[in-house]
């Protein structure tokens, strides 16, 4: 079987390169292990997406908003990042985004992971170019001159102009291809879940860099029942995070109630509780011969901003564009060394920030805990910068 280009993932960012190139009129096939029952309505992960405006024009243009419930979708209006443990004098240490005065009403929206993968699905099903190949496991791949090849477990082989790479952050193609990675492990797990509480969290986004633990809490869109809803992220040792995994849950219900200091009351779990590992990649490159590496294969954030999608979708977006405006040939070398430069360009600076504030920001030694207090106070004070994070934060100039 041939194909202009294939996909070896189906999980969001895969699926947006591959309507993406459909719609550009290239034949596409999406090879994803999972079966099509589970990739069509996948199970809640723990992970809420802050979508930029531009990544929610996106999902609209492509036709996967459509499939989105909106009763499910919460604007973020606000951000707020706190450092210590006295919330006293929090108010003090704030720093504070908001959605500006002139414009849109909310930073961004918040909507569950499993939710957009269902409607990047759908979205798929419509592109009559979009082959998708599920239940399939790769076997191996190739590069050459003229040719992708794809084996899969079974023994069918695939060709392509191109192969990309979007199986994840731990890509076993991009290590199968002898590309390497800068892999920092911060030795921490994360903790997700959805926490019902009776006070409101107005739209706020919380990140809570506390002595010895760091706390986010998203807000969730309403329901019919009594209070809010917030997604928690709780990163902790790895030991600590499994304790809390296996607690029942009346003693976890107390121990996230006594971890937030009860700042929106009681903490009632109302979903599954999902561990992750904290690790952050950078491959050292972005593309050999015929095969090129998106989303999480490229570089797998610290969910710190869970800024992750957004990332991955201008990633398959700055591919397409370079294939649009090459010769012709999807794996044209050209091609993927102008993809190469232009995602590097973007993500380099990003994620070398993002790590060094997640190393000064997780680190309770009384010189640092003083300094990034100081900092917050500093910044909170200093509207550019604040200007300045929140364009980055909504993300409007490329929003139709």
């Amino acid at each position: 079987m041939s194909y202009d280009v294939i996909v070896a993932g189906g999980g969001p960012v895969g699926l947006a390169c591959a309507i993406s190139l459909a719609k550009d009129g290239r034949r596409v096939a999406v090879v994803e292990r999972v079966p099509e029952p589970i990739l069509a309505r996948p199970p809640f992960d723990g992970r809420e997406i802050a979508l930029t405006h531009h990544a929610s024009s996106w999902l609209k243009q492509a036709g996967a908003w459509q499939h989105i419930p909106s009763e499910a979708i919460s604007p973020l209006r606000n951000a707020r990042i706190e450092s210590g443990h006295d919330l006293q004098n929090a108010t003090r240490r704030a720093l504070l985004f908001r959605a500006p005065e002139h414009g849109p009403d909310a930073l961004g929206h918040l909507v569950a992971n499993h939710l957009i993968r269902g409607a990047l699905y759908q979205a798929a099903k419509g592109q009559p170019r979009l082959t998708l190949l599920t239940g399939k496991g790769i076997a191996q791949t190739s590069g050459h001159r003229h040719e992708a090849a794809l084996t899969l477990d079974d023994g069918t082989r695939l060709s392509s102009e191109l192969i990309v790479a979007a199986d994840g952050r731990f890509s076993q193609i991009r290590s199968a291809r002898g590309i390497g990675a800068i892999v920092h492990d911060f030795h921490r797990s994360i903790l997700v879940c959805r926490m019902r509480h009776p006070l409101p969290h107005e739209q706020v986004a919380l990140q809570w860099f506390d002595e010895g633990q760091t706390i986010a809490l998203l807000p969730v869109a309403p329901d019919d029942l009594p209070g809010d809803r917030s997604s928690l992220v709780l990163t902790l040792p790895p030991d600590d995070i499994a304790r809390l995994k296996n607690l029942d849950e009346d003693a976890f219900n107390k121990d996230i109630t006594e971890r937030t200091q009860g700042r929106l009351g009681d903490m009632t779990l109302e979903s599954a509780r999902c561990v992750y590992p904290l690790k952050a990649v950078y491959a050292h490159r972005f593309e050999a011969e015929r095969l090129a590496l998106i989303g999480d294969a490229a570089v797998g954030m610290h969910p710190i901003t869970a800024h992750g999608f957004n990332l991955g979708l201008k990633g398959q977006e700055t591919l397409t564009q370079a294939i649009a405006d090459g010769p012709g040939d999807a794996g044209a070398s050209s091609v993927l060394r102008r993809y190469e430069w232009k995602h590097r360009l973007a993500t380099a600076p990003l994620f070398a920030a993002t790590n060094g504030i997640a190393t000064v920001y997780t680190h309770d030694a009384m010189p640092i805990l003083a300094l990034r207090q100081a900092g917050l106070r500093f910044a909170e004070n200093l509207a550019p910068f604040k200007n300045f994070v929140s364009g980055l934060l909504m993300d409007r100039n490329r929003a139709a």
